[in-house]
């Protein structure tokens, strides 16, 4: 299994936009599996190591079995955002959510 994971972070007068796209870099297709509605998660940190933000607290997702397949050379796209954000340097990093396969993805970005 080959995923290969990359993450945009952009910042706006509204917010930080986070786009988390995971790329089947593999001959075979990958069959993601989740295990409710939940496909991905970000977490922001400051200073490296302290975090100040994560796009699934206080979240609730169905519970529900569920499947995407990703083709060779195709992707798939996870987008969320963080509102009104304080001014400051982070670091975010973006993980599948699903319980068959790994990828991860991190970003510097600034307010």
């Amino acid at each position: 299994m080959s995923l290969t994971g990359t993450l945009d972070a952009t910042a706006t007068d509204d917010g930080v936009t986070f786009t988390f796209t995971v790329e089947n870099t593999g001959t075979d297709p990958v069959e993601l599996q989740f295990s409710d509605g939940q496909t991905h998660d970000v977490i922001v940190l400051e200073d490296e190591d302290t975090e100040v933000w994560t796009w699934s607290e206080g979240r609730m997702f169905m519970q529900m079995l569920q499947q995407e397949t990703v083709a060779p050379g195709d992707h798939v796209t996870y987008e969320c955002a963080w509102e009104d954000p304080a001014p400051g340097s982070y670091v975010a990093e973006a993980f599948l959510s699903a319980s068959n396969a790994d990828c991860e993805a991190s970003a510097q970005f600034s307010v």
